[in-house]
């Protein structure tokens, strides 16, 4: 390996969100030195890559994705870090080693973990993990006002963290949908917009409906019910433009419920930069279906048993040391995030939920869900709506309306549309770098030993 060359490329560099308990200086130094204690003693999200001697430390929160690809060059490895695949392809592509890359060879760093990788050359070292999030599991009273309570007042309290750091004046958009998540989210934003002095009514909820979508009744119905139909706007959309296999390429994903919900997710959010070119934050309800377990059992392999013994699931998926985990895209919202992430900053939004801050979710995680639940799967579809109904009445003093649960994505359609398959997204998404990939295999390629340093890469 080379002296006095900078290995780690980051082409996205320190982000962050909401983030309470430390500055970024001090969450970034936490990092490059290995202080997790330093990162538990925060709120909020960040995504920093940041490097010590031979080793590089990156963490990340829910609420921004962060992977590396181990690149060959100059006689060592060359970590490029960023939040999305093709970026790093691309810088790959740039140095003429695009020959080198496989999206299957990239790492999603799993949220909530300080991961340590020691450039030492070939092989490539196995990274370590360190959590810095681990809240207490069921200790709170089995009394729906109680930890209702507690969990909106969490909520709260992330919505004003986050809301301060913005320009008093900035208008926000809400992703509304009437559903329970997102009215809360709502409401809770009002709140705490009151709270810092700044006027409720530059929060502005908008509803996605492709024509005679049930969401756009649904949220048109609550908005008049809480006296805010003058701060909501239907946003009507061609359903033409629910475009799935571009879904597939913006979030460079194959789920197939998130592929759908980024597909909604960008029709609406390109309509709403059209309408307001100004508008540069929204706020969504987003893990609020993670914390409260609230997704039907038949939808997926799991069973009641399997939710209730795995506590982070939904946030998380099985873990890092189970065999289900995928290095390339982590697990649960870890994963799942850039439905919301990706749609909101290819139009140029800043995305934030409260339910995805680490102090709400370990409200989620206090809650005694086994006892709640009483081994009747059917309370899944039923726990949430009173839990935030409780905690938004106790919190916040309204009655806040409760309207069945349906994903974001359907709410938008007139008719109810054939479930997307896994197998035909995952057929999309490699098509299209089977593509990719052929083209960058030509005769213009680099040698991992050619000496030549990229201007970028070198220390100054």
């Amino acid at each position: 390996m080379l002296d006095g060359v900078e290995r780690l490329i980051d082409l996205v560099g320190f982000r962050s969100s909401g983030l309470s308990g430390a500055t970024g200086e001090e969450v970034a130094a936490a990092v490059r030195r290995g202080d997790t204690a330093r990162l538990a003693a925060t709120d909020g999200h960040f995504a920093v890559a940041a490097r010590d001697g031979i080793t590089v430390r990156l963490a990340r929160t829910l609420g921004f994705p962060l992977r590396y690809f181990v690149a060959k060059m100059y006689h060592g490895p060359f970590l490029v870090v960023s939040d999305r695949i093709d970026t790093i392809f691309e810088w790959c592509e740039a140095q003429r080693i695009g020959w080198q890359f496989d999206p299957a060879y990239t790492r999603m760093i799993p949220a909530h973990y300080l991961v340590e990788i020691d450039q030492i050359g070939c092989p490539d070292p196995v990274p370590r993990y360190t959590r810095f999030f681990n809240a207490p599991v069921g200790t709170a009273p089995a009394d729906v006002s109680v930890i209702g309570e507690a969990y909106a007042r969490a909520a709260l309290g992330a919505t004003r963290r986050w809301l301060s750091k913005l320009p008093s004046a900035a208008p926000v958009g809400v992703a509304f949908s009437g559903g329970v998540d997102s009215t809360s989210a709502w409401l809770l934003a009002r709140r705490a917009a009151q709270d810092l002095g700044r006027d409720p009514d530059l929060l502005r909820a908008f509803t996605l409906d492709f024509g005679g979508g049930t969401d756009a009744a649904q949220a048109e119905s609550v908005a008049a019910a809480l006296g805010l139909t003058g701060s909501w706007e239907r946003v009507e959309v061609p359903e033409s433009q629910y475009d799935l296999r571009a879904a597939v390429a913006a979030i460079e994903d194959y789920h197939p419920l998130d592929v759908e919900c980024a597909a909604a997710a960008l029709c609406l959010l390109r309509e709403v930069r059209t309408r307001h070119p100004h508008l540069r934050y929204v706020i969504d309800g987003d893990g609020g279906d993670e914390n409260l377990k609230a997704y039907p059992m038949e939808d997926s392999d799991l069973t009641l048993s399997s939710v209730l013994r795995n506590p982070l699931l939904y946030q998380e998926g099985w873990g890092i040391d189970a065999i289900k985990h995928s290095q390339v895209y982590s697990g649960g919202l870890s994963r799942g995030y850039v439905r919301t992430f990706v749609p909101a900053a290819r139009f140029g939004f800043s995305a934030f939920s409260p339910f995805t801050c680490r102090s709400v979710v370990a409200e989620a995680q206090a809650m005694p869900f086994e006892a709640l639940f009483e081994n009747d799967p059917a309370r899944v579809s039923t726990l949430k709506q009173d839990v935030v109904h409780a905690g938004i009445r106790a919190v916040l003093g309204v009655d806040m309306p409760v309207s069945p649960k349906r994903r974001f994505q359907d709410g938008a359609h007139a008719t109810p549309r054939g479930r997307l398959t896994k197998a035909w997204c995952r057929r999309v998404f490699d098509e299209s770098w089977d593509v990719r990939l052929r083209e960058s295999d030509g005769d213009d390629r680099r040698s991992g030993n050619e000496m030549t340093v990229p201007v970028e890469a070198r220390v100054p």
